[in-house]
């Protein structure tokens, strides 16, 4: 053991506290609640521990383990890569460094995407792109009677959506490996949603984002290549007057307006998100 982890050993949890939350204010826009978290990832206790027992002091093995984590962050991991876990529309989900980590604004697109669906339809309902499986997980909670079927590329990443699927007991999620509609097709859906990659090669944003799996992120030289194969390959899969819903960057929305518009997309419709910026687009197949 070091000599920092021996001293360390010695001090309270509220004086841990204080020295991680300081040690993570350089790369966190949470320190306190990142140091919260990672101490009790140490000593296998729920943060709320911290408030009655402030005086307690973790043993040595509990130092070491807190230590090798806050390095983890301090180096740039996303803590939910750290904690293997994050939070998504109130669900668990299970996250590692082959899958995006779940973001709030993605669940404005769960949102429009169950105001779409009625609440007792029996719907078949496709995600390309699913990752972690965080979008099917929400849908398919919130809509038993629909079948989701979620489609990825990764292998690797689907293997995460699948333990999520068995993990949440979602007998209405299937998972398939493959390049987005290869998969399916032939098959009819009455609505499809998608959170593609959509940061365009050379962003200054990769480099936050460099932890992340990149073929989840970037997509061509304008960050639009994803899109434009929504938007070509889609209608075939869905049934007249149904909806393709994706989610994008901010800055986007003219972009993707034109591409969908090109491939025969109409009632384009653009919705913000909590910030108020514009973030997920619905578009629907006219019909003949």
């Amino acid at each position: 053991m070091s000599e920092e982890s021996k001293t360390k050993s010695a001090a309270s949890l509220a004086d841990l506290l204080k020295d991680v939350a300081a040690r993570l204010e350089a790369v966190s826009d949470s320190p306190r609640l990142d140091a919260e978290v990672l101490l009790g990832l140490a000593i296998d206790v729920p943060r709320s521990y911290f408030f009655s027992h402030p005086e307690d002091t973790p043993d040595a093995g509990a130092i070491e383990r807190l230590e090798k984590n806050l390095q983890r962050r301090i180096n740039g991991e996303p803590m939910a890569y750290i904690t293997g876990r994050k939070e998504f529309w109130s669900l668990d989900l299970m996250v590692t460094p082959a899958t995006l980590v779940p973001r709030p604004e993605t669940e404005v697109l769960v949102d429009l995407a169950l105001r779409e669906i009625p609440r007792d339809a029996e719907w078949n309902i496709l995600d390309l792109g699913t990752g972690s499986g965080a979008i099917a997980c929400a849908i398919g909670k919130e809509r038993p009677r629909c079948d989701i079927t979620a489609v990825d590329r990764s292998a690797d990443a689907l293997r995460v959506a699948e333990q999520n699927v068995r993990s949440l007991d979602l007998a209405n999620v299937e998972c398939l490996e493959g390049d987005w509609t290869a998969p399916v097709t032939g098959r009819i859906f009455d609505l499809i949603v998608s959170n593609p990659p959509y940061v365009e090669e050379g962003h200054p944003d990769l480099e936050r984002l460099r932890r992340e799996p990149q073929m989840a992120i970037v997509s061509g030289d304008d960050g639009f290549d994803a899109v434009r194969v929504l938007a070509r390959d889609c209608p075939a899969l869905l049934r007249d007057g149904s909806a393709l819903i994706i989610e994008h960057g901010f800055e986007q929305e003219s972009g993707i307006a034109s591409i969908l518009n090109e491939h025969g997309w109409s009632a384009l419709e653009c919705h913000k998100d909590l910030a108020g910026l514009p973030r997920v687009t619905m578009a629907r197949i006219r019909a003949d």
